[in-house]
């Protein structure tokens, strides 16, 4: 058994890696990523995932559901850390199959893919608290800068953490988009990972997250033209069914963390896609209590569910 085959099955029963192997994980994955592109293409069939936000008991009941990597071929659209008690094993985990599996699993950035968002919503503590300083919570955020900015299923399906931006209205625009930083606090690469679609605006609006846009269908069906796309699947809200179709199915949002932070009581979705890319959703619960290791701290507080 390879060393990346041990420290994977020692990931998936939530045992994390030594500081020293974290490092070399990430050189490794370095390597990969670095060759991929802000728009990355996507074979299917292909099961995609929304934020599971270091909820790693859940992500188990994910692939549960959903099949083990690499027997199937998943995109997640970001969101691995920060809020769950898990992060450091559930962004390893993934990490580690990319490396063991790079054409098998995709991996785009979130917003919370940030060394900024992670100092306060989790992240940065937990690897402080588990390592007992930041150099674990160092060598993932410098691994979230090459992290690919969206995907593209078969040229049919565009998938992004967040949403769509003022200033690019072309997939072309987005691979031109120099990725390789911490998220900029505005401007095309953030509008990505930080904008929502809504009901209530037409063209673009403010968005009260203080980052990103709100957008309405319009912009979605011209965005989708101009780039020749069938629909947008996307994650980043909170949807209490799982899943949630807008604006005449031309664009998804996709949520894969049950009961998020614990006590929200939503259930969670996973969107499949055959080689024809006919749609399946499997919508999951959270894991059993029995199934779930003694959590280290309190869930925490409400900001910004």
């Amino acid at each position: 058994m390879s060393d990346l085959d041990r420290q994977i099955e020692q990931l998936k029963r939530c045992e994390p890696l030594k500081e020293s192997e974290v490092k070399a994980l990430c050189l490794k994955a370095l390597e990969i990523l670095v060759e991929e592109s802000n728009v990355q293409r996507v074979d299917a069939p292909v099961t995609i995932c929304g934020d599971i936000h270091g909820q790693f008991y859940d992500v188990k009941e994910l692939f549960k559901v959903g099949g083990d990597c690499p027997k199937t071929n998943y995109l997640f659209l970001g969101d691995f850390v920060d809020r769950g008690f898990y992060s450091v094993e559930t962004f390893l985990l993934l990490l580690a199959l990319k490396v063991r599996y790079p054409d098998r699993i995709t991996l785009i950035r979130g917003n919370h893919e940030s060394r900024q968002i992670t100092q306060v919503y989790g992240f940065y503590d937990e690897c402080l608290r588990k390592y007992g300083s930041v150099n674990v919570w160092r060598y993932c955020t410098d691994i979230f800068d090459y992290l690919s900015l969206s995907a593209l299923i078969e040229n049919k399906i565009f998938g992004v953490h967040g949403g769509l931006s003022p200033s690019m209205t072309t997939l072309d625009q987005i691979r031109a988009i120099d990725r390789k930083q911490e998220v900029p606090h505005d401007g095309a690469m953030c509008d990505l990972l930080w904008s929502d679609p809504d009901d209530a605006v037409d063209g673009w609006g403010m968005s009260p997250r203080g980052a990103g846009y709100l957008f309405g269908a319009t912009i979605v069906s011209q965005f989708n033209h101009a780039n020749n796309v069938d629909y947008i699947c996307r994650a980043h809200q909170l949807v209490m069914e799982g899943y949630k179709w807008m604006f005449n199915e031309q664009i998804v949002t996709v949520w894969s963390a049950p009961n998020y932070c614990y006590r929200c009581g939503n259930v969670a979705a996973i969107l499949e896609l055959d080689e024809n890319l006919n749609r399946k959703f499997r919508v999951f619960h959270a894991a059993p209590q029995e199934a779930r290791g003694a959590p280290a701290k309190r869930p925490a507080p409400d900001y910004f569910l």
